[in-house]
């Protein structure tokens, strides 16, 4: 069915789900949309420095639940989606990228070396904990994509940041794959009858608050 309400419209329709029904499952292809908009999402770059991780297994998601500070939308949704982003920027990651830009773009192998040889000038002198909050910043970017396209789909989402992301990183072995946790997105459909929070009013600061004009 055609969704004509606008991307403004469906930004006011979502709200942080705070109860699903576990009984509603997302269908499939909708998932991959969401998916889908991360993974066009822009990035520093065009880096895409994390994944997504898309997890259904019910008994891995109730093993999620007490180190999402007992949150039960993780265990009642119907796919949590992890965001989890390179633990640091390495001269492999930045090449394998650019290989495959080159690649599909049917471009000599050596067409952007200038400009990836200055990344890693950049990036490898650094931090590793510095490189590290970049790449997360750029999961954010994928991450709003991802909750604008499940509302374009009528399908409800939980942001969350309140994890134990450690002991996250440790449940799913995320360190074996150069990855750290950075945020979660229930997707599944809204206890109408049972979420406290459906019926409010969506509050914001006013918007004359909240812009700042320099003309």
């Amino acid at each position: 069915m055609k969704n004509n309400m606008s991307l403004l419209d469906t930004l006011k329709w979502r709200y942080a789900t705070k109860k699903f029904d576990p009984a509603k499952k997302v269908d499939q292809k909708l998932v991959d949309q969401i998916v889908e908009a991360a993974w066009l999402a822009p990035t520093s770059s065009g880096l895409q420095p994390f994944k997504v991780i898309e997890i259904t297994n019910q008994e891995l998601k109730e093993k999620i639940v007490p180190i999402a500070m007992d949150q039960h939308q993780v265990a009642d949704s119907s796919h949590l989606l992890v965001f989890a982003a390179w633990d640091n920027y390495t001269e492999d990651r930045i090449d394998t990228i650019y290989q495959h830009t080159t690649t599909d773009r049917e471009q000599a192998p050596d067409r952007y070396k200038g400009y990836v040889d200055r990344l890693k000038k950049t990036y490898l002198k650094r931090a590793e904990s510095e490189n590290f909050a970049h790449t997360a910043r750029q999961a954010y970017i994928a991450f709003g994509f991802s909750i604008a396209m499940a509302a374009e789909l009528k399908v409800d989402t939980t942001p969350m940041e309140g994890f134990d992301n450690a002991a996250l990183d440790s449940l799913l072995h995320l360190e074996e794959l150069g990855l750290k946790s950075v945020l979660m997105l229930p997707l599944g459909y809204r206890d109408e009858a049972n979420d406290w929070l459906v019926n409010l009013k969506k509050v914001r600061h006013p918007k004359k608050d909240f812009l700042i004009e320099i003309k």
